[in-house]
């Protein structure tokens, strides 16, 4: 059993799928047609490309791009990144990116740091800490100069149902505020998943992702702020298709 830590952005990562991924949500910077918000994500993972090493190229067109570069060892892992991102006022900007880990399968703490190269800049500078149990699965990290703080949890009820409850804490120190959003996911069927989020914000969301021959699985995400000024509900419907070799 291999004792690696993995990279920076596992950590966290099992909690944040949970609450966050595939709520078809479009990046910032997105096509747009009449009522519809929407981009293409591409990516590919080499493995082993020379023993210790692995690669993986990113694209979600039309905001960003970038080629990773992972070197890990039983104890260590390190990332190194270049990539473009959107800028709506001058197009693209280069950016250098450079993370690492150090612990176990089980304690783990890195640290990440993002170079803007035409403003030569530091643009990201973020740590944080993972804890990897059978029963609980936690993180804590900063962000944005560390004037963010974000804790996790992550407990798996039942792997054969992919059932699975998730929480996430959030605090702005500059600005004195603090979030926290709860989720769960379960499996009614081998290829049929359900999620459901709720946050402090008045925010609630759910998704259904249905799996095709193994290969294609449609997602439909929907969401709801339910403290709006107006007293009026309006909801958010995503649909996304991942094809996965």
């Amino acid at each position: 059993m291999s004792t690696s830590p993995g990279i920076y952005f596992d950590i966290g990562k099992k909690a944040k799928d949970v609450l966050h991924k595939d709520y078809a949500h479009p990046s910032p910077i997105h096509y747009h047609y009449q009522f519809m918000d929407y981009n293409v994500d591409l990516s590919c993972q080499v493995d082993e490309i020379v023993p210790g090493f692995r690669s993986l190229l990113k694209c979600t067109i039309p905001d960003s791009g970038k080629v990773e570069l992972h070197h890990l060892t039983n104890y260590t892992g390190i990332t190194g990144c270049i990539g473009l991102e959107g800028n709506l006022e001058k197009g693209y900007d280069p950016v250098v990116n450079l993370s690492g880990l150090v612990g176990t399968n089980i304690v783990s703490l890195g640290a990440n740091v993002a170079f803007d190269i035409p403003t030569r800049t530091i643009n990201k500078l973020n740590a944080g800490l993972g804890l990897n149990t059978p029963f609980l699965v936690a993180s804590l990290t900063m962000h944005d100069r560390f004037d963010i703080v974000k804790a996790s949890c992550y407990h798996e009820v039942n792997p054969l149902t992919k059932t699975a409850i998730a929480a996430e804490l959030k605090h702005s120190l500059s600005v004195g505020e603090t979030g926290v959003i709860i989720g769960a996911q379960h499996s009614f069927f081998p290829q049929t998943l359900v999620k459901a989020r709720l946050d402090t914000y008045g925010k609630a969301g759910a998704l259904i992702q249905q799996g095709l021959w193994e290969r294609c699985f449609i997602t439909m995400a929907g969401e709801v702020e339910l403290k709006n000024s107006d007293n009026t509900l309006h909801p958010k419907v995503g649909v996304s298709v991942a094809l996965r070799p």
